[in-house]
């Protein structure tokens, strides 16, 4: 009894395959603001927070992405700064023989969802060594994000490329 193997279908397999990888996660930019100390410390009130995310994508080189999630947390008090957190946490990302209409997805939802917890807790630590007590980040629904800036983005085209596409009709107002 004879056996035959043939090596080139799974190497064309394993060749074609789909791969996501993380080349690297690390803190790209991290500042503190406290530009009224020592005055403001003094003042009893509960400060009001506000938080900004945002999400940067940076293409590289073919299949390889610079993925970016921003954060920005301002605490005010009597309409003056406490502290102003700005951070800025990046990875590296490769996509090996994934289709490109899968990659965008990836790219706004995938790798925001794992750089995340790292700015969340890169933000405490830094409030905390500030000598205020940690905020914690609320978790964020990356999918929605990139779902109501997709229909952001459609609607920006359809206002753009609406006028040549219609009709010079006029209705009466």
């Amino acid at each position: 009894m004879t056996e035959t193997t043939s090596t080139t279908p799974k190497n064309t397999e394993k060749d074609s395959a789909p791969e996501f990888r993380i080349q690297r996660v690390y803190l790209k930019d991290l500042s503190l603001e406290q530009p009224n100390t020592p005055q403001i410390l003094l003042v009893a009130e509960e400060p009001q927070i506000k938080v900004e995310i945002d999400i940067s994508v940076l293409p590289l080189t073919e299949g390889l992405f610079e993925v970016a999630v921003m954060g920005t947390v301002t605490a005010e008090v009597d309409s003056k700064v406490l502290f102003l957190v700005e951070a800025k946490q990046a990875g590296i990302f490769e996509f090996i023989n994934i289709p490109p209409e899968q990659v965008d997805p990836m790219l706004g939802i995938t790798c925001p969802t794992i750089l995340y917890p790292y700015l969340r807790s890169n933000i405490a630590d830094v409030i905390s060594r500030a000598g205020f007590q940690p905020i914690h980040l609320n978790e964020i629904n990356f999918h929605g994000m990139y779902e109501h800036r997709l229909m952001q983005a459609q609607a920006d085209a359809a206002k753009t490329s609406g006028g040549a596409d219609e009709s010079k009709i006029i209705l009466p107002h």
